[in-house]
């Protein structure tokens, strides 16, 4: 039987980010909070994992409407955070606007046809995650965005202004509930996906 392009394209596609994944893994890089769930996809004939992260939470040097700069990051954590190492940061900034960010999980899905894509959509619905679609549509080739909304965009000090030391005392403690809110639908996105996906 002659394989339709689409397929093809399908087929090239996902054994390139099989081997990205593969080498990721082998080299720490990958979010260990969705080894589970690339692997899982990995294993599937019809579905791969293009990038993805757990969430973070970060220093950025951006300027007062978010606009990034060069070198934004100020500092960054895979992780939830502590008030020693946050206050430090902020009173070492010299910058012109420092923001306190902690950003939800993201997860890039390839399939090939948009019936894969609707059960990828179903699944991250059913696991509570409002902002999944279709990012990229081709033949053999559509791309699904999943991205959670926990989130959190606060300036805490510029040249004029510094956050006081119990608002952000206050707000590292809600940033690291959200954080570990992202952990939670990791784990509720993985058992829909394999409820969806046979």
């Amino acid at each position: 039987m002659v394989k339709e392009k689409g397929d093809s394209r399908f087929e090239m596609t996902k054994k390139h980010h099989k081997t990205t994944f593969e080498k990721a893994l082998l080299e720490g890089k990958m979010d260990i909070d969705f080894v589970p769930i690339c692997k899982f996809l990995e294993k599937t004939k019809a579905y791969f994992s293009t990038s993805c992260c757990a969430g973070r939470i970060a220093l950025m040097c951006l300027d007062e409407v978010e606009g990034k700069k060069k070198n934004a990051f100020y500092r960054k954590w895979h992780r939830k955070v502590n008030e020693k190492e946050i206050l430090e940061a902020v009173n070492t900034f010299d910058g012109d606007c420092l923001w306190f960010k902690q950003e939800p999980l993201i997860l890039h899905i390839g399939t090939k046809d948009l019936s894969g894509a609707q059960k990828l959509i179903n699944a991250g619905h059913n696991a509570g995650i409002k902002r999944v679609g279709i990012i990229v549509a081709k033949e053999g080739k559509f791309i699904i965005e999943v991205l959670g909304s926990k989130n959190m965009n606060v300036p805490i000090k510029g040249t004029d202004f510094c956050a006081s030391e119990d608002y952000l005392k206050k707000i590292i403690k809600i940033a690291n509930i959200k954080f570990e809110s992202n952990k939670k639908a990791i784990k509720l996105l993985e058992k829909e996906l394999k409820k969806e996906i046979k």
